[in-house]
Parts: structure tokens; sequence; C-alpha cells
């Protein structure tokens, strides 16, 4: 079936037509000579080839010596570039289990999109740290298993327990995204004529009948997961703050990171759904589907995590004030007005400042100027972990010991390579999976509730 892209009316609003629905969100899947989908996965795959496969060749022939980390400053742009994807992957996961779990229907446009950011954010946040080994090819000993060499982890250690929470995380997430999918390869298994397409989404439908005991299984199930996936938004980041917050370093061994990591984690996902959504609506032209008044309400909660990121900063000061060490009023000190307060500064701006402009209802209902906010938050929020990492070890106790970090080139591609391997995910997601969740978006459409007029009763 061919669909004209360009010429499709209002789906969300006003229409009753449900078989329309159907055929703009299986568009993309039916129609693939997409010249849009085309040139955005040739710029994606470009990154990840060139740039990622660059960096990745120089890493296994050459070692991690190559990349900017140096004493004082071991944990460079590797270990940002981990948070910062980690980050990222919170949103989807509250975009579909917490507010499904508080009725917010106008999750429905967004949530099977949020969810795959989710398992392709947190596959781009693994590459950094099994990268940061420098011998990726032994990862396997990360894992607490029986073997030969009687090696076995350190329990105690921070760093074990974020491979147990960020592989928990992933494989529930994974798990509530493929049971969300599973009536709609369903409904692509009835529509597509092609056999080997329809034997695939048969398999991927697991025998879906559309009874109405399946679809209370289907909820039952839907219902556990987002109850199992709501504790880890909070768990995962809190144990990922670990890595700095159990530590004895100034500015890092602090009780305010959990909270502070998770408000930033859930600040830097939703500017990338937006900033990622944005394109994929234009790329597959859903903007239908994916309106304005979704992108508003994001909008809203960008502004609401970014002043709770901005309380985060101001407390990080005061404690260091109030604690009287001075070790850690030096280091916020040296952050603000430093080497790297062009860094700090850029992090406040884009994080604290920009976001506010959302307070005028006609900024936060104008698309470029919310593609720009969602770009600087992303930026101000990468900043945020490199301030965090960097301005905390570059100047030890000792001033024989200080030093400046720069990352070389390899550092760069690595990063460039992270974002060609997550926007190639992404892009092949929405050409060969329902970007949009068909029931659930059927499910409040204008006619598909009965309404009651008049003197009638239920």
């Amino acid at each position: 079936m061919n669909i004209d892209y360009s010429k499709h009316v209002s789906l969300v609003e006003g229409t009753t037509n449900l078989r329309e629905v159907d055929d703009v969100i299986a568009a993309p899947m039916e129609n693939p000579n997409n010249p849009r989908f085309l040139m955005a996965l040739f710029v994606s795959v470009s990154l990840m080839v060139f740039c990622g496969g660059t960096a990745l060749y120089n890493l296994l022939g050459f070692g991690t010596g190559t990349w900017g980390n140096q004493n004082p400053v071991m944990w460079g742009w590797p270990i940002v570039n981990f948070v910062f994807w980690v980050g990222i992957g919170h949103a989807g996961t509250l975009i579909s289990a917490i507010l499904f779990l508080m009725r917010q229907t106008w999750r429905n446009s967004i949530a099977r999109f949020a969810e795959a950011m989710t398992i392709f954010a947190v596959i781009t946040a693994l590459v950094f740290p099994l990268l940061h080994t420098g011998r990726p090819w032994l990862a396997h000993y990360l894992l607490p298993y029986p073997n030969e060499r009687a090696l076995w982890v350190n329990f105690r250690s921070p760093l074990l327990w974020d491979v147990f929470a960020v592989s928990t995380y992933f494989t529930v997430s994974f798990f509530f995204w493929y049971v969300g999918l599973i009536p709609d390869f369903a409904t692509m298994r009835d529509r597509t004529t092609h056999k080997v397409k329809k034997f695939v989404y048969s398999l991927l439908s697991l025998g879906w009948r559309f009874s109405n005991r399946h679809w209370q299984h289907y909820e039952r199930a839907y219902l556990i997961l987002a109850g199992l996936c709501t504790p880890l938004v909070l768990s995962v980041h809190s144990i990922v703050s670990f890595d700095f917050a159990v530590s004895l370093i100034p500015g890092w061994h602090t009780t305010i990171f959990p909270p502070y990591f998770v408000a930033g984690a859930i600040f830097s996902g939703f500017a990338m759904v937006l900033t990622v959504l944005i394109i994929v609506r234009k790329i597959f032209y859903m903007e239908h589907i994916i309106t304005l008044n979704h992108l508003e309400r994001m909008a809203k909660v960008l502004m609401a995590t970014g002043l709770m990121v901005g309380y985060a900063y101001s407390m990080e000061f005061f404690i260091a004030w109030y604690s009287g060490v001075e070790a850690e009023s030096f280091i916020f000190i040296n952050r603000a007005f430093g080497p790297y307060a062009w860094a700090y500064w850029t992090m406040i701006a884009c994080n604290v400042v920009f976001p506010q402009i959302f307070w005028f209802k006609k900024l936060r209902r104008n698309i470029p100027v919310i593609f720009v906010i969602s770009i600087t938050t992303n930026i101000g929020m990468w900043f945020e972990r490199f301030v965090i990492t960097v301005t905390s070890l570059h100047r030890d106790y000792l001033p024989s010991s200080w030093g400046y970090f720069t990352p070389t080139v390899y550092d760069g591609l690595l990063y460039l390579g992270s974002f060609g391997l997550f926007f190639t995910g992404v892009i092949l997601f929405a050409r060969f999976a329902p970007v949009v969740a068909m029931a659930e978006l059927k499910a409040v459409v204008d006619g598909a509730q009965p309404s009651h007029h008049g003197g009638d009763h239920e």
C-alpha cells in the first residue's frame, strides 16, 4: 500500500478513522524509499563507521595512551560520555513507566520512541566502560562467575555495582519495550502480504490473536513491568553517582549526588527525546501524530527538571561552604573561577538559564525554539559530567600534581562515533518497527471511546 506522506490529515485531533492511524504509523515500514530516511541513515552510519571505526582501530592498535587521560585526570572523556549516555537512557523508562502508572494519555504518541531510545542509549553507554578498561576482549572478567583462574570481582566497588545496575536496567527496559510491541507486530503481520515479513512478524507477535484473554494478560504484564521499571529510574543513576560519591575526593564525596544525578538524568533524557523526536516526526511525516501539544508538555517537564538541577548546583556550593572543609570549598571556587570556568558557566547557562524561556507559552510552542533549547540542554548536561569528573581531579592536594586535561582527536572521534551508533539504531528502529504504539494511540483518538449524551446512563 502506497501512502502520500505529504497529504494526510490530523490523526490525534479530530479523526475517528482508526484504520488511518495504522496506515500512517505503518507507512515507514511499508514504504522504504523515503529520501529523508536514506539521508539520515547515511549521515549516522558515516559517523559510526568513519569516526567511531577510526577511534576503535586506534584504541585496539595503540591502547588508551592516545586518549587525553593522564595523571592526575585519569578519568577523562570515556567516563564523562558513559554517564552522559546512561542519563539519556532514563527518559524512556520515565515516559513509558511512570506516566503510564499515572494514566497520562499524552504519553501514547511518544512512549514507544522513548523506550527505543532507552535501549540504544544504554547500548551506546556500555561501549565506553568496556573500552576504558583498555582490554575490551577481557570484559568477561567483570562478571562474577567461577573460573579456573580463581579471579573474583570486588563486590565492594561501585564500579562493579554499575555492571549489575545497568545490565538489570537494560534487561527490564528491553522486555518492557518488547511487550508493548507485541500487539503492533500482530497488526503488521495481518497487514503485510510479503511472505518473509509475515513470517518475521508472526514470530515476533508470539501468536497474538487480539482476543480478550490476550489483552487481559498483556495489560497485566505491562503493568507489572511498569512497576518494576519505575524504581529502576531512581536506582540506576543513583548507583552511577556512587562511582563518585563513595570516594574521598573533594567535590565527589557528597550525599547530594544520588538525587542530583537522577534529576540530571531525567533532564538530559527528556532533552534528547525532544531533539530526536522532532527530527523523526519530520523524516517520517508524523507531525499530526506527534503533535505540538506533546512537544509543549515535554518542554514543561524540561523546564521543571532544569529548576531541580539548578537547585542542586546551588546546594553543592552551600554544602561545600557549610562543611567547613577547606578542600571542598576550594574545589567549587576553582570550578567557577579556575581554569575550567568556561565549562562551568557553559553548564549553568545551558541547564539553568536557557530552559526558563519555556515560562512563555509562545516560546514553548515554537518548534525551532524547542529544538534549539533541547540541543543546548544536551550540551549543558555533557558539560555537567565533564565539570564533575575533570575539575575534581585536575588539582590535587599538592600543587606539584596539578595538571590541565586536554582531549585528543581520538577522544572526539569516539564521541562522534557514539552519536552515529545511537542515531543509526534509532533510525533503523523507526524504519523496521512501529515508532508509535498503534494500539495505545487508537485508544485515545476522537471517537475511540464510547460517549453518553443527554439522559443516557452507564
